[in-house]
């Protein structure tokens, strides 16, 4: 994981808000995934904007966890890289 990069997500996704989390759909591949609420708050985070390094701290406060869930967001990100969610920005 190169965690100085910024993260955005994959053009022609259909994003769909749930009570509990997204849906998505991903045309290419005619795929839906299902997002809980932490996954979707690391996919909000991928904006542009943020470095991939900033995401465990952020999640770290947000959650109020003594550390920062660093091997946590590695997979996530890595999952949503190799999904096709996510792409460099």
């Amino acid at each position: 994981m190169d965690w100085s990069r910024t993260l955005t997500r994959t053009d022609g996704l259909e994003v769909n808000e749930l009570p509990d989390g997204y849906v998505i759909y991903q045309q290419e591949g005619d795929r839906v995934h299902y997002l809980n609420r932490t996954a979707v708050l690391v996919f909000e985070l991928c904006d542009g904007t943020v470095a991939a390094s900033q995401i465990p701290e952020l999640l770290r406060d947000a959650y109020g966890l003594p550390d920062a869930p660093t091997s946590e967001v590695e997979q996530c990100l890595t999952r949503f890289l190799g999904e096709g969610l996510l792409q460099p920005a």
